[in-house]
C-alpha cells in the first residue's frame, strides 16, 4: 500500500520561500508520476506541479517561474521549492502519486500540509 507524508508546510511572509517535501513508501517510487496539488477554502483542488518517472515536468501558469518540482528516486521524496510566495499561494498542499497500466489507475494522496502566505 502506497504512503505518502508530506512535510515542510507552515507560514510565510509574502515573498518568501518554503520547500515541501514528501516522502514515499509502500511500492516502487521510481515507476509514478509524482504531483503536488493544491486546494484553498471554498475552491476546488488543482495541480500545482508533476513530475514524471523520466523527469519531466509540467506546471500550473500560476506556478510557472516561482515554483520547482524535482525527485529524488534513491530517497523515495518528491520536493516542491516554492518562491516569491504570494497571499493567493495560501492551500493545504497534497502530494499525489499516479501510475496507470492497462487493467487500472492507481492514485494515492498524502494527508497535506498546510501553506500560508500571511503578513
Amino acid at each position: 500500500q502506497v504512503q505518502l507524508v508530506e512535510s515542510g508546510g507552515g507560514s510565510v511572509q509574502p515573498g518568501g520561500s518554503l520547500r515541501l517535501s514528501c516522502a514515499f513508501s509502500g511500492s516502487i517510487f521510481s515507476i509514478y508520476t509524482m504531483g503536488w496539488y493544491r486546494q484553498a477554502p471554498g475552491k476546488q483542488r488543482e495541480l500545482v506541479a508533476a513530475i514524471t518517472s523520466p523527469g519531466r515536468t509540467n506546471y500550473a501558469d500560476s506556478a510557472k517561474g516561482r515554483f520547482t518540482i524535482s525527485r529524488d528516486n534513491a530517497k523515495n521524496t518528491v520536493y516542491l521549492q516554492m518562491n516569491s510566495l504570494k497571499f493567493e499561494d495560501t492551500a493545504v498542499y497534497y502530494c499525489n502519486a499516479a501510475r496507470g497500466d492497462l487493467n487500472a489507475w492507481y492514485d494515492y494522496w498524502g494527508q497535506g500540509t498546510q501553506v500560508t502566505v500571511s503578513s
